[in-house]
């Protein structure tokens, strides 16, 4: 390992270390420095300023978690695969309760690189799902949906821990979130009845159609048509059947 390798690398511990022992997650970097034995340049040569450097600290802590996300391999059942991973991010927070506020905080004008990943992780299981026409709304939606819920309920539990006691919280808002977005389980003999199931299923078959679309190679179509094929498609998908 370089020293130039070494040194970042012990400042980033370092800071790692004072985040997750603060009583508010905040750390100074003369207090950072002076734990890592560094000077300010050097600080500043490897993360620009402390925005830069709380960061890397937020994207080098959620690299475990991450890293699990990424080696899990997709199971045949995407809804399910949808509740592990509202699970184990909610999981997550609490461990690291101080790395989560950070990584959420609004004084981080640019996202960490770990929020933006874990997004296209959950977009792509809810573009599964919509394939196999189990969800309501296009998967860009359904993605903002469930993101801002699942870190709603997990800031809550981080931040006010008192008032949040029930351990039941997250899977109650997670299955009431779902069940706005998912379609029911397939019934294996619908009743017809007034054709308001066949209405309902108009969001849900516009939804599977524009992921359909989006993984096909070819579908005849060029990139503008393409591009407007599926912007009619979210719209229906995303107006829904009283819109």
């Amino acid at each position: 390992m370089s020293s130039t390798t070494s040194t970042r690398t012990r400042i980033l511990q370092v800071a790692a270390q004072l985040v997750g022992d603060s009583p508010d997650g905040d750390i100074s970097t003369r207090a950072v420095c002076e734990a890592a034995q560094v000077g300010a340049p050097a600080l500043y040569r490897h993360f620009g300023d402390k925005e830069g450097l709380l960061s890397a600290v937020v994207d080098h802590g959620f690299e475990r978690y991450l890293a699990t996300k990424r080696e899990r391999e997709a199971s045949a059942d995407p809804v399910e695969d949808l509740r592990r991973g509202w699970d184990s991010h909610v999981e997550f927070a609490v461990r690291n309760p101080n790395l989560y506020r950070l990584m959420n905080s609004p004084a981080m004008r640019t996202p960490p690189a770990a929020a933006l990943e874990s997004h296209r992780i959950l977009t792509r299981d809810l573009e599964r799902a919509a394939a196999q026409g189990r969800i309501r709304v296009a998967p860009e939606l359904a993605a903002q949906m469930v993101m801002s819920a699942t870190v709603g309920v997990a800031l809550m539990l981080v931040a006010r821990p008192a008032a949040f006691d029930d351990p039941g919280l997250s899977r109650r808002v997670r299955d009431a979130v779902h069940a706005s977005i998912l379609t029911p389980d397939p019934d294996p003999d619908p009743d017809p009845g007034t054709g308001a199931r066949e209405e309902a299923e108009v969001p849900s078959a516009a939804a599977r159609l524009s992921a359909l679309l989006r993984q096909a190679q070819g579908s005849g179509l060029s990139t503008a048509e393409a591009a407007l094929m599926k912007e009619w498609l979210d719209r229906v998908a995303n107006t829904g059947p009283e819109g």
